[in-house]
């Protein structure tokens, strides 16, 4: 297993192009307007790793590790 094995919450926002900046996603993330795996989540650190779902603004991404490299 490569040492790429989680993305942050708040990186992979970006990453998804959900938000723009960090300043952007922790206010999305501490607003409640985030989901992971069906359930609120308030912190941005958070470690997504691959299969996680997360749902924001309607819209629902699964954490796919690979396709980020």
């Amino acid at each position: 297993m490569s040492s790429f094995d989680h993305i942050k919450l708040d990186q992979f926002l970006k990453q998804m192009q959900v938000v723009a900046s960090g300043g952007q996603a922790k206010v999305m993330v501490q607003g409640g307007e985030v989901q992971v795996n069906g359930e609120v989540e308030i912190r941005r650190g958070r470690k997504l790793v691959n299969g996680d779902r997360v749902e924001v603004a309607g819209e629902v991404f699964t954490v796919d590790l690979q396709g980020l490299l």
